[in-house]
């Protein structure tokens, strides 16, 4: 089994940064492709970006590209998700997500096997 605790949220203005974090333990971290996605009230959660477990391969939503980067240090079992010129309509609970195999390129949160708890972000105007 896989736990991820997310952290590094909270407000900001318009403009700003944020980093968040999430940490895993358990099985080995540096054999899982990583994701974040992000849940707006009222909303689906939706993708925001991917890492693969070697780092080699990164994806980003249209709506975040540019904007933010993921990365990951697998000596300290973590991925970070680096978010530069936050917007309004990036507030949302942000969660990281982990699968092992191959990585693919997959948007659906069904796709992958362990969820953190998620952290709050919220970007003033």
């Amino acid at each position: 089994q896989v736990q991820l605790v997310e952290s590094g949220g909270g407000l900001v203005q318009a403009g700003g940064s944020l980093r968040l974090s999430c940490a895993a333990s358990g099985r080995t971290f540096s054999s899982l492709n990583m994701v974040w996605f992000r849940q707006a009230p009222g909303k689906e959660r939706e993708f925001v970006g991917g890492i693969s477990w070697s780092a080699s391969n990164t994806d980003y939503a249209d709506s975040v590209k540019g904007r933010f980067t993921i990365f990951r240090d697998n000596g300290k079992n973590t991925v970070f998700l680096q978010m530069n010129s936050l917007k309004p309509e990036d507030t949302a609970v942000y969660y990281c997500g982990g699968r092992y195999g191959k990585y693919q390129y997959y948007t659906s949160r069904a796709a992958y096997e362990f969820w953190g708890q998620g952290t709050q972000v919220t970007v003033s105007s």
